[in-house]
């Protein structure tokens, strides 16, 4: 497993934690560390002992957004420049929504800027009711350009608008009634909270779960009605034919557990 710089990973009772891990600058990112999430996002796809990703950042903050001292760098780039810089981060944020495994973000502290972009790309986002969101690009007179097809998948257009175009400052009920987070909870529940999500995949086939995030990404992004017609047709007679199909439907008429469902 590569070592990191600026990102850890923890596994745990097959839950891979992914922590941004620049507490000093609240997890404000680089290119580095843009350059390790892709790269521990698809280690993450290729390794079998972890099931569940939670994407959450050391210290007081998720994430501040982008590292001041990088953003220094970026103002004198070149056009070129910019673009292949600006293409790894649009590759971050795609790596994290199709990533294999379900994904869950823990939002605290503060999630500014490209921030939304991690977060909304995950499957599942749940936020301290403190936190302090902002998608504040315009007041610095760019836009954000990476971060918008996830945004905008979570919000919609006109709520993206709102949020965008004003680059208002708002907490995390505020966030939740926008749906860019699942839930906004007190930070005592937050991880709770969490644990029981994670509980509940669990009890889910993992292949499963792979097969239905890869379905939804592709009814969503790639197939009219009219295709998904005979795309879904396959899909469930392939899945039911296979090993974990079988062992699920053989549980569900037993009564039964199915064996990816661990006593804890």
């Amino acid at each position: 497993m590569n070592t990191y710089q600026t990102i850890e990973l923890e596994i745990k009772n097959e839950v891979g934690i992914v922590w941004l891990n620049r507490p000093e600058i609240h997890n404000a990112f680089n290119e580095v560390m843009i350059s390790e999430l892709i790269d521990v996002f698809e280690h993450i796809n290729e390794n079998e002992d972890i099931r569940i990703v939670v994407l959450r950042g050391r210290g007081k903050s998720f994430c501040a957004g982008a590292d001041l001292n990088w953003m220094r760098n970026v103002a004198r780039y070149s056009y070129e420049e910019n673009y292949k810089e600006s293409l790894n981060l649009s590759l971050c944020f795609y790596n994290i929504y199709t990533c294999a495994k379900p994904t869950i973000a823990m939002v605290h502290g503060a999630a500014i800027g490209g921030a939304n972009g991690l977060l909304a790309a995950c499957d599942f986002v749940y936020a301290d009711e403190e936190t302090t969101f902002s998608l504040s690009e315009v007041k610095i007179g760019i836009v954000p350009a990476c971060i918008s097809p996830y945004v905008t998948k979570r919000v919609g257009e006109y709520g993206s608008k709102e949020l965008m175009l004003t680059g208002k400052r708002f907490k995390g009920s505020e966030a939740a009634h926008h749906r860019l987070v699942n839930k906004s909870l007190p930070g005592e529940q937050l991880e709770l909270h969490v644990d029981f999500v994670i509980s509940l995949l669990k009890t889910s086939g993992p292949k499963a779960m792979t097969h239905c995030k890869n379905l939804l990404y592709d009814i969503s992004n790639k197939l009219t009605l009219q295709d998904a017609i005979e795309y879904t047709a396959r899909m469930i007679a392939e899945i039911r034919a296979s090993e974990e199909g079988q062992e699920g439907m053989a549980a569900f008429l037993e009564k039964r557990k199915p064996n990816w469902v661990v006593e804890q």
